[in-house]
C-alpha cells in the first residue's frame, strides 16, 4: 500500500491500525516522470491497413524521416478557444505509400474513407476527398509533436475542425475502407 500519496492523509486511529496490522509503511521514493516520446515505455507505432496494397506498421522514426509539416489550428473547448502548432508527417504522404486498393470506374478512389483509431477505441473518419490535393488537399497530419515539445504519443490533427472532434489521441492505426 502507498501511503505517501500527496494530499492522502490517514485519521489518527486508521494509522494505529495500518501500523499494527501491516508495521511501518516503506519509505516514500519520488516516481521518475516520463516525458516525451523517447522515455515512451511501448514503441509508437501506427499500422496502415484495409483496402491498401502494401499494409504497413511505422515507427515513429519513420515517420520523423518523413518530411515534417506544421499545422496551427485553433478549436473550442468547454473552457474556450485553445490554440496548438502541431508538426508531423502528411496523412496523404502515409496514404499514398500505402497504395490504396480502387474499384473500376471514374473516380473511384474518391469512395475512400479513413477510420482512425485511438488506442481507447475512439474512432474517426476522414474523407479521402479532404486529403487528395486535387480536391480539397487539407494537411491532415499524424503529429508527434505539439509546440515544439514530442507528444507522449501519436495524435491525428485534422486542420479546420471546430470543436477537433477528429483529433485523436494515442492513435494506432488508420484504416483504408
Amino acid at each position: 500500500m502507498r501511503l505517501c500519496q500527496p494530499g492522502w492523509r490517514l485519521p489518527v486511529g486508521a494509522a494505529a491500525v495500518l501500523l499494527a496490522l501491516l508495521g511501518p509503511p516503506a519509505p516514500c521514493r519520488a516516481q521518475p516522470v516520463q516525458a516525451g516520446l523517447a522515455a515512451a515505455a511501448v514503441p509508437i507505432e501506427l499500422a496502415i491497413s484495409g483496402r491498401v496494397e502494401q499494409p504497413r506498421t511505422l515507427a515513429l522514426a519513420d515517420l520523423q524521416a518523413l518530411p515534417p509539416v506544421v499545422v496551427e489550428v485553433t478549436y473550442a473547448t468547454a473552457r474556450g478557444p485553445q490554440a496548438a502548432t502541431y508538426t508531423g508527417a502528411l496523412l496523404w504522404s502515409l496514404l499514398t505509400a500505402a497504395a490504396p486498393v480502387d474499384e473500376p470506374g471514374r473516380n473511384t478512389h474518391l469512395r475512400h474513407t479513413l477510420l482512425a483509431h485511438g488506442k481507447d477505441g475512439y474512432a474517426v473518419a476522414v474523407a479521402i476527398g479532404e486529403l487528395d490535393p486535387h480536391m480539397e488537399g487539407k494537411q491532415v497530419i499524424v503529429a508527434y509533436a505539439q509546440d515544439g515539445k514530442p507528444l507522449p504519443s501519436l495524435r491525428l490533427v485534422v486542420p479546420g475542425d471546430s470543436h477537433a472532434g477528429r483529433s485523436v489521441r494515442d492513435l494506432v492505426s488508420i484504416e483504408v475502407r
